[in-house]
């Protein structure tokens, strides 16, 4: 999901909270002490990048995707693209992928 929220620009870590809680609809309202630590470990893994700036006086590290990060999120949404239709089917929501009429 940090992924995503960073695929259409720069944001820092508030606004990221602030991101993934609109588009959940106030869903997910995840507190900082749980969005830092995942953004620097995405960090460390080379998915996305950081840069400080200042703004308003005040300096805030601005996080952006690498290219790295481009290839895991698109991974990332065909595995839950696979796993959703899986559980949906289980549920009995869907057709099993690759299932053809006889199944």
């Amino acid at each position: 999901m940090l992924l995503s929220v960073l695929e259409s620009g720069r944001l820092h870590g508030y606004a990221v909270i602030e991101e993934l809680r609109r588009r959940s609809g106030d869903a997910i309202n995840l507190p900082t002490g749980t969005i830092y630590p995942a953004m620097h470990r995405l960090e460390a893994a080379g998915l996305i990048g950081s840069e400080w700036e200042r703004a308003n006086g005040r300096k805030r590290r601005n996080y952006f995707l690498t290219a790295a990060g481009r290839r895991a999120l698109a991974d990332k949404r065909e595995d839950w693209q696979r796993v959703s239709s899986v559980i949906s089917v289980v549920l009995g929501a869907g057709t099993a992928p690759g299932a053809g009429a006889e199944a």
